[in-house]
């Protein structure tokens, strides 16, 4: 252990007991908090500013794949303080380290309706409203008044009123671009003093009134849900799991009814609104014939397909390569793509160069020189974009022209978001072949200002309030000068000039991406420092270029940054042969070929 301003950091914690998975995992620093000026002090120490930092709760719906190279921090802020408003109202607001069941065992015992359908559910109760929670036709939204936050940047109090944070479906502001910018210390909840049950239009619990011979109270519809509960879920203290490991798919209703209907017409939904319905993935699941699927230690659960289940020995690659099959299995039959509840924690990172040429690509049109002529895979260049996967997503960097066939060549099934660097052609001409990816919901795309103008443009047929079916749909996020995160993936903007033209290169964790810079900023500069892995653009060996790095030029950026292994890419065919560059190149430094795979741990 060691200790900052009285503050106990606690190395190589084994996690095993703070995850329902139960599957072996530490991180190399860990921290426990019980008030605001614990973790005031805590923001303010090396051990925080010099690391990866990760909050967690109950640990119910997290699954490490590593062991955690960073600091894993756990709120144990307790208490519930009731505030009457008037006969119809009393806020209850809860400290975040609170269980979640003694929160609903509580409201039942003070005669407080609201959160009865939610009983028997793991975690704590800071993690409600990340992920909102939700069962038998009741979510944490319909009872949460505000949540009271942490800035870690600013490092004040903050509060968000229940529309500002942005609920949907197990879904909240703070799983994604809030996620790492605010630690909930407390959250406040509306609730009705009364015990008569309302909520009881939902499953089994519509017949509950029928059985009884009289309306139940919200002890009874708490007793209710906690053994549906159990005969449904496996008990964590016995059998490992995450409860629920995939959402229940939200698709566009044309969608449904085109492509997933002519597949199987017995496909059934749940009207979500005008636009979208909700199809139930265990029944999909079920139908694909997975119920007591087994890799390794890890089991679809046989009295609920929508878990996955820990039989004693499970490792988290048996639960991820159980996962990936099962959404594979799905695809394939109904054409939908599943997504995890559960949160896969992931230092690890993989990037795949899916092209590394410039905007003519290599070989060029018409032709004829000795670079263009080779018959080396090496030196056969499309143009230039990457795909970043860690922490169970998938990031593409750059939509190139020649994207169609980059996916279909790495098989590519599943994106999470797309980051822009700029509008040129050569990194945007792609875009409109991300319609697959787009089919079941609004693809996040991130870019500078000037960049969303410059394609709701070219792609106004994407953006009008009734698009044709079928084309691709995008949420478009404007990025500025501050760091932001995809599902709590911290992305770092990186602004460089291409020639006049201000364009964003990106970090992600230990790895950079910069592309078509010629020069970068002093203060850029800076947060390219402390690299893994960079990759830069070096156009050709000595002709200088008014909007390009010449191999000079990108070598200067790497003595200067010092990362521990450097990528050139975005070469046009004066490079010369890949063979030769990567003779001639330092021992750290390669270049970049279309298909290769970079591992970063």
């Amino acid at each position: 252990m060691s200790e900052s301003n009285s503050i106990i950091f606690e190395k190589d914690k084994d996690l095993t007991h703070l995850t329902t998975f139960g599957i072996p995992a530490k991180a190399r620093l860990f921290a426990e908090y019980t008030s605001v000026k614990e973790l005031i002090r805590i923001s303010r120490s090396q051990e925080f500013l010099d690391n990866e930092v990760l909050h967690i709760g109950g640990g119910s719906n997290l699954l490490f794949l590593h062991d955690f190279d960073g600091l894993v921090l756990h709120s144990a802020i307790k208490g519930i303080e009731r505030y009457d408003k008037d006969s119809e109202t009393v806020f209850a607001i809860v400290g975040a380290g609170e269980k979640w069941t003694d929160f609903v065992d509580w409201c039942i015992a003070s005669g407080l309706s609201g959160a009865e359908n939610l009983a028997g559910i793991p975690g704590e109760v800071g993690a409600a409203p990340v992920q909102n929670v939700g069962a038998y036709g009741v979510e944490a939204k319909d009872i949460i008044h505000s949540v009271e936050c942490f800035d870690v940047e600013t490092r004040q109090i903050v509060t968000f009123k229940n529309k500002e944070c942005g609920f949907a479906y197990r879904d909240s502001n703070f799983k994604r671009e809030w996620k790492g910018k605010y630690y909930v210390l407390r959250v406040s909840f509306r609730l009705s003093p009364s015990t008569e049950a309302r909520h009881l239009d939902y499953g089994s619990l519509a017949t509950l009134e029928e059985r009884l011979g009289y309306l139940p109270d919200i002890a009874q519809v708490a007793n209710e849900v906690i053994t549906i509960r159990n005969s449904k879920l496996p008990d964590p203290a016995v059998i490992g799991s995450a409860g629920s490991f995939f959402k229940n798919p939200v698709v566009n209703k044309y969608y449904y009814e085109e492509a997933m209907r002519a597949l199987d017409p017995d496909i059934p939904c749940y009207p979500v609104d005008e636009h979208n319905v909700k199809v139930p993935a265990g029944w999909l699941i079920d139908k694909c014939g997975l119920k007591g699927k087994q890799i390794g230690g890890a089991q679809i659960y046989p009295g609920n397909c929508l878990v996955i289940a820990n039989t004693g020995n499970a490792t988290a690659k048996d639960v991820s390569q159980l996962a990936r099959f099962v959404t594979d299995e799905v695809r394939r039959r109904y054409a939908v793509i599943l997504q995890p509840e559960v949160n896969y924690i992931d230092t690890e990172m993989e990037v795949t160069i899916l092209g590394s040429g410039t905007s003519k690509g290599v070989p060029e049109v018409a032709c004829d020189c000795r670079v263009c002529r080779s018959h080396s895979p090496f030196d056969k260049r499309l143009r230039a974009s990457a795909l970043v996967h860690t922490h169970g997503m998938n990031i593409l960097i750059d939509v190139s022209p020649d994207f169609r066939y980059q996916a279909i060549r790495e098989e590519l099934i599943h994106l999470d978001a797309v980051l822009i660097t700029h509008s040129h052609y050569d990194h945007v001409g792609g875009i409109d072949d991300l319609r697959p990816f787009c089919a079941y919901h609004d693809m996040p795309i991130y870019l500078k200002e000037d960049v969303n103008r410059d394609l709701h443009a070219r792609l106004d047929y994407c953006f009008r309030p009734v698009p044709y079916p079928g084309v691709p749909t995008f949420e478009m996020h404007e990025v500025g000068d501050k760091p932001f995160f995809i599902n709590g993936l911290k992305v770092i903007p990186i602004h460089v000039n291409h020639g006049k033209l201000p364009i964003l290169g990106y970090r992600i964790g230990d790895f950079a991406y910069v592309t078509d810079a010629k020069t970068i900023p002093e203060e850029d500069i800076e947060k390219l420092e402390g690299l893994k892995v960079l990759i830069v653009n070096a156009l050709r060996e000595k002709k200088e270029h008014f909007a390009h790095m010449t191999f000079k030029e990108a070598l200067a950026l790497v003595e200067r940054v010092k990362p521990k292994e450097a990528y050139f890419t975005h070469f046009n065919h004066e490079a010369g042969l890949h063979e030769e560059m990567e003779r001639e190149f330092p021992p750290h430094v390669h270049p970049c070929y279309d298909g290769l795979r970079i591992f970063i741990r």
